[in-house]
């Protein structure tokens, strides 16, 4: 089932303007990203191509480039480290979905469905071999260190929520921990590169690391409400597989620190104990709404979207930064 998340009446956010601004650009990136996928293993290109060519809208590189275009770089080593940033966001998707055990991904089939745990886990592994490949050949040592302890960072992040995952004890600092360095962390990696390779100051790299991070967050944070709240066809999964996969997510952690000793022993059978039957996601739904769940996941993606809007302040007004406000509307306005 799929509810109404209340917001407040705006017209839809868009990216469009923040896609033309790097058009250029990612057509470039599009050229390296399909050269650096090719091997002589078959299987390689196959499983790569499946995820990368599934209509994800490549956020993550746009802003990469973005960024480099806000701080004034002139040359283009911004070009190979967007498609870095591209390869160890794929090779992220490839690893949870091995770890998660899901069966769709931006709406087909995941790789480990069709090629098996295996293949997907390795083919993970050359992409992000390319990936430091290519910031190597960039040349910039400031760049490698920001993406390289990027991948640290996300590494943690993952067994961090495995730590996390079934357990209806986790705080909301704890859930925030986690997709700080899951998922937020590639946003501010992806941001800071364009500033580090510009020269720019420690201020403005940090403003811009700023962005991405803040973003990244209000960006999960969405995705956690859509779960409960969404549509299949926005989020290229079925609505309420994180309900399925036994995940804590901020909408669970507040229901069931607000909820009374019943309903927690609800939210302990089906998410710890696994024990959930198709009508629980009913309950779920309803019991998110009951303690306004829903509606304060998206308060909270906001605050973070505001957080982001304001690193922005930096840097003086143009075509660019309005897009990059923009794309943090657009982040948001996916639950409307």
């Amino acid at each position: 089932m799929a509810v109404v998340i209340p917001f407040e009446s705006q017209p839809p956010a868009s990216v469009d303007r923040l896609v033309d601004l790097v058009t250029a650009d990612m057509d470039r990136v599009n050229a390296v990203i399909l050269s650096r996928t090719g091997s002589d293993v078959t299987m390689i290109p196959e499983v790569a191509n499946h995820l990368i060519n599934s209509g994800g809208k490549r956020l993550r590189p746009m802003l990469t480039l973005a960024m480099a275009r806000l701080t004034g770089y002139p040359g283009d080593g911004h070009v190979k480290l967007a498609a870095a940033v591209e390869f160890m966001h794929t090779a992220t998707l490839l690893h949870d979905d091995v770890v998660d055990e899901s069966e769709m991904r931006r709406g087909r089939l995941a790789a480990r469905m069709l090629w098996g745990n295996e293949a997907s886990v390795l083919v993970g592994d050359f992409l992000l071999g390319q990936a430091f490949k290519m910031m190597v050949e960039v040349g910039s040592i400031r760049a490698l260190d920001i993406l390289s302890s990027a991948a640290a960072v996300i590494a943690e992040g993952e067994v961090m929520q495995l730590g996390a995952a079934k357990n209806t004890a986790t705080t909301e600092d704890e859930y925030l921990a986690v997709i700080r360095a899951k998922t937020a962390e590639l946003f501010a990696a992806a941001c800071e590169v364009g500033p580090a390779l510009a020269g720019r100051s420690k201020d403005e790299q940090a403003a811009c690391r700023s962005y991405g991070m803040n973003l990244g967050i209000a960006f999960q944070l969405v995705d956690d409400a859509l779960d409960y709240g969404g549509k299949s066809a926005k989020l290229g999964k079925n609505v309420g597989d994180d309900f399925r996969d036994g995940k804590i997510t901020l909408p669970v952690v507040l229901s069931f620190r607000r909820g009374s000793d019943s309903e927690r022993v609800f939210w302990r059978r089906t998410l710890e104990d696994g024990d959930a039957t198709d009508s629980d996601l009913e309950t779920a739904v309803s019991l998110m709404n009951k303690h306004r769940a829903l509606e304060d996941t998206i308060k909270r993606a906001r605050h973070y979207g505001s957080i982001a809007k304001d690193a922005l302040a930096l840097f003086p007004d143009s075509t660019m930064k309005t897009a990059l406000v923009e794309a943090v509307d657009f982040a948001i306005g996916r639950s409307s």
